[in-house]
């Protein structure tokens, strides 16, 4: 019984893209370890740019310092 946990920032994802997220783990599942598809799981959790750390900091003061330097 596979469970799959995606997690992505809360940056507009739409429906469709979740669901293509959703179709495509449970086939690779499916594809690759011959998986029953009504029993994988998949979980996609959306996580506020505040709560998501990259090079030290939230990924929020990240991309600010990023549009700050390509202004320069």
């Amino acid at each position: 019984m596979p469970y799959v946990h995606i997690q992505v920032t809360r940056e507009g994802v739409t429906v469709e893209q979740k669901e293509e997220l959703i179709k495509g783990a449970t086939d690779l599942l499916v594809g690759v370890l011959n998986k029953n598809p009504a029993q994988t799981f998949v979980v996609i959790e959306e996580v506020d740019t505040d709560n998501w750390g990259v090079a030290g900091m939230s990924v929020t003061k990240y991309r600010a310092q990023e549009r700050a330097e390509a202004r320069t």
